[in-house]
């Protein structure tokens, strides 16, 4: 499962490091990304469309590939059960990093 859970951070510059390691396989981050871009297109549309309710769908979207990823390639438990505003920040951080080549996509 997931490496120290009881470990606690005072600031997200501190979370990241740990945030990269536990998302260390790629298919778990691919995941991710489907995720977070699935969410961003979500919102557009609700937006364009004024069709509110499918903002709705934005936490089972988002949340849905990233456990997916954990669960099944990643095999370790979630960050967001221990740390779940910086987990949550991570995730956009995550794709800015990969979308800029600071990490591998």
């Amino acid at each position: 499962m997931s490496t120290e859970t009881s470990q606690r951070f005072s600031s997200f510059a501190e979370f990241y490091p740990y945030y990269l390691q536990e998302h260390s396989n790629a298919t778990c981050r691919r995941l991710h990304y489907v995720g977070s871009l699935l969410v961003l297109a979500i919102i557009a549309y609700a937006v364009m469309t004024q069709q509110w309710l499918w903002l709705l769908a934005i936490p089972l979207v988002g949340y849905g590939f990233a456990w997916v990823g954990h669960f099944v390639f990643e095999k370790n438990r979630p960050a967001t059960f221990d740390y779940p505003f910086y987990s949550l920040m991570g995730d956009w951080v995550m794709l800015k990093d990969a979308l800029t080549g600071r990490i591998k996509f």
